[in-house]
């Protein structure tokens, strides 16, 4: 897809531009403020919408986003985008229709019998910044949460991906009218001036540096966020549990979009003495799945040129100070194609920037534990992560791997398979993130839980009135008692 359509263009050039956007945003606030009920009918309506959108385009974004990395797999843009994009809209339309019903809660004993409900209401505006890394996927499954709540919804996409991003927008004028939803384009600039329009909520998906820049643009307006940060994962191998089946599903969930992923495993601790043996099954697995790295389509290219060249100064970095770099394929490094063979690094130390930084790419350190309650240490030494990976079959360790570690969520004897779970929370802890999206937790984040008490007929409030004497005397010291 290297030519672009100039319908696609002509909506990329529009949205781009910031007045045009402030004004999309007025008009949906607007709309919003007329009145706060959207019935079942058009959420439904909605997320038909945004299900035909990815459903009936899906060649389209492969061939999109695969131009926009250079290359990247396009079985893994369907396993990975498509997929579960799919699911996320599956999902809440099967369920949106009982979140949207009001909870009844037991009223305090001393107000019944009155009755308590929350009700469940549309914010207004939702604004979503979408990250370069899944730009469908990070794009869509937040959307259909904001949307199944009754919201509007406006999507800022990563200029790194403009290709995504401009079908996006062309596509969205076609399945939704611009009341509804509304995709910006544009560099940092515009997405500050994204993030500073007066949202209902904000959701921002990225690196934990730009998050705290959004958090403090939204603040001007107290905008509440979700941030969907990163960090540094980490995979836990025990030592009860196979090597060799730990490394298979530890190096195919790192190189996932050649390591591009913010829940991938950083960085991998595994039993003294052991390191070496981790790093020859690892090479085996990547000789197994991916033979011909170098040329194989099923490998994904680094995004762009600059994060490229970060990637090969943390080997560089690494290497000067003294760790041994253990290639995992015979393939050469590529820098005109940025095809980045992965690399295992022993030996390495917190001064080196590959553990200071989320490497973000097809690089694994490994490093050595002496006993279980040092990996764990070593884990709450460091900032609380997005992800945590433990492999291990005895439950005592397991469970004091869970309940002594914090971490936004967990894959045990595997890694990536919590955030597919529609049922389960998926969000950061700390410099990882704040809020919770996916599933009900999605459609509670975008929506205002009221509070409603409706006091009965028969009801002895007035008890309470002034001018307070004897009676009221007495029934305050049984009150406090």
């Amino acid at each position: 897809m290297n030519a672009i359509d100039p319908a696609i263009q002509q909506a990329a050039t529009t949205a781009d531009q910031s007045s045009d956007f402030r004004q999309r945003f007025d008009a949906m606030h607007a709309a919003t403020r007329r009145t706060a009920a959207v019935a079942r009918a058009v959420r439904q309506a909605r997320l038909d919408a945004l299900f035909d959108l990815v459903h009936d385009n899906g060649d389209r974004f492969v061939e999109a986003i695969a131009a926009d990395f250079g290359h990247r797999s396009a079985h893994e843009t369907r396993l990975l985008e498509l997929f579960p994009s799919l699911e996320a809209i599956r999902h809440t339309r099967s369920h949106f229709g009982g979140w949207m019903k009001p909870q009844g809660k037991a009223p305090s004993l001393w107000f019944r019998p009155g009755r308590a409900r929350i009700l469940m209401q549309p914010l207004g505006v939702v604004g979503i910044i979408v990250p370069w890394n899944y730009p469908l996927f990070l794009a869509i499954s937040p959307m259909a949460a904001a949307l199944a709540a009754g919201n509007r919804v406006m999507v800022k996409m990563s200029e790194f991906t403009p290709r995504t991003g401009e079908l996006l927008a062309s596509l969205a004028t076609r399945y939704f009218s611009p009341d509804d939803v509304s995709v910006v384009l544009g560099d940092a600039t515009v997405g500050a001036d994204f993030a500073r329009l007066p949202f209902d909520h904000l959701l921002f998906t990225g690196s934990t540096k730009v998050g705290h820049d959004i958090m403090r643009m939204a603040a001007d307006n107290l905008t509440p966020v979700t941030l969907e940060l990163g960090g540094k994962s980490p995979a836990i191998i025990g030592p009860d549990y196979p090597l060799e089946k730990a490394a298979e599903r530890i190096v195919v969930g790192k190189l996932l979009n050649a390591g591009q992923t913010c829940i991938a495993p950083d960085y991998v601790l595994v039993p003294a003495g052991r390191e070496q043996a981790f790093v020859d099954a690892a090479r085996a697995v990547v000789a197994k799945c991916w033979p011909d790295l170098a040329n194989t389509p099923d490998y994904s290219a680094i995004v762009n040129d600059r994060h490229y060249q970060r990637l090969q100064s943390y080997v560089d970095d690494a290497r000067e100070r003294g760790a041994r770099i253990e290639p995992l394929s015979g393939a050469p490094a590529d820098a005109a194609r940025r095809r980045l063979p992965p690399l295992a690094l022993l030996g390495v130390g917190e001064e080196m920037r590959v553990m200071q930084d989320e490497i973000f790419g097809p690089l694994l350190p490994v490093l050595p534990y002496a006993e279980l309650d040092a990996a764990i240490a070593y884990v709450n030494s460091h900032p609380r992560p997005l992800a945590l990976y433990y492999f291990g079959n005895d439950s005592g360790n397991r469970d004091r791997v869970l309940e002594e570690t914090v971490a936004g969520g967990v894959t045990v004897n595997d890694t990536f398979l919590h955030i597919a779970q529609e049922n389960l929370p998926f969000g950061g802890v700390g410099p990882s993130g704040m809020g919770h999206y996916h599933g009900i937790e999605g459609f509670r984040t975008f929506s205002k839980q009221k509070a409603v008490f409706y006091q009965s007929r028969l009801n002895g409030m007035s008890l309470f009135n002034p001018p307070y004497g004897a009676l009221f005397e007495r029934l305050a010291k049984f009150l406090i008692r």
